[in-house]
């Protein structure tokens, strides 16, 4: 699971110059590429601002999503977290395609390969409780995340059957179990749709990490919460996983489905070119079959 290639080169020149030409009052601070991830370029703005661009055309309806919905759902969750919610919007023009984001600077760092504790679980916990409501009908739909099981079945089993995952088989078994339960009955609710811990940041403090902020949201989605539950697996270690348990709304049925999203997500980070995804995909593999 190679990176995808950009399909626009964005560098820190073509942010100013949209900046200049958009939002003239902020294009003279300084600029820096402070990511270059899968679907977006995220360019810090002096202290307290990023710009957020998407590198290929699959990830511009998403940074749209953003724009519409996030300022909606940063409200819900702010007695728990911040998120980037857009304050400026960009559009597009001279040689860029797409639409982009102004957005705070949220501080912190990600948790990564390090698996956070009980007190991050509790945070995270809440936070999902605030954002799992169910979401109006123009809400985004994703084809790919907050859907049915069965629906992924081809593509996580032909994943596991070629790509050399770890414990292919004992996910394997575990996901047709997951994918063979009843799907969730309830209404469509909010789901971040990403929630893996390279999308949330802690602070440290004394007594252990903070949770700070939960960012990247191209993926929100309405659908099963299951998928955001997920997380459990690949971000927690065990303490914090038993915290995030007893506090999330979720009933055994839900959990499990989970823990099948939890096989998906935890495989497919295996097979990435990245080494810190490939180390958090073989946590979550054996976090998810030796709970």
């Amino acid at each position: 699971m190679p990176t995808p290639a950009a399909e626009v080169a964005v560098d820190v020149p073509l942010v100013r110059a949209l900046l200049a030409d958009q939002h003239p009052d902020l294009a003279g601070r300084p600029l820096r590429v402070v990511a270059n991830g899968w679907d977006n370029v995220v360019v810090r703005l002096g202290d307290d601002l990023a710009v957020r661009l998407p590198r290929r055309t699959a990830a511009a309806r998403l940074i749209e999503h953003e724009q519409r919905w996030l300022p909606e759902i940063a409200r819900r969750v702010a007695p728990v977290v911040p998120v980037p919610a857009p304050v400026r919007l960009g559009r597009a023009a001279l040689g860029y395609p797409w639409s982009w984001s102004v957005v705070r600077w949220l501080p912190g760092e990600v948790v990564g390969e390090r698996a956070a504790g009980p007190g991050v679980a509790a945070a995270l916990a809440a936070f999902v409780d605030l954002l799992h409501v169910p979401a109006p009908s123009e809400a985004p739909v994703n084809p790919y995340r907050a859907v049915p099981l069965a629906t992924r079945s081809d593509a996580v089993l032909d994943r596991l059957a070629t790509a050399a995952v770890p414990r292919a088989r004992e996910l394997a078994a575990l996901w047709r179990t997951a994918a063979a339960l009843p799907t969730h009955t309830g209404p469509p609710v909010w789901v971040h749709g990403d929630l893996h811990p390279f999308n949330v940041l802690v602070e440290r403090a004394p007594g252990g990490d903070r949770l700070s902020a939960v960012v990247d949201f191209g993926d929100v989605t309405a659908g099963d919460p299951a998928v955001d539950l997920a997380t459990a697996w690949l971000t927690f270690d065990r303490e914090g996983r038993r915290t995030f348990r007893a506090q999330v709304a979720a009933d055994d049925a839900t959990w499990t489905r989970a823990r099948g999203w939890a096989v998906s997500i935890a495989s497919a980070l295996w097979t990435s070119d990245d080494s810190a995804f490939r180390t958090v995909g073989r946590r979550g593999i054996d976090a998810t079959l030796d709970d």
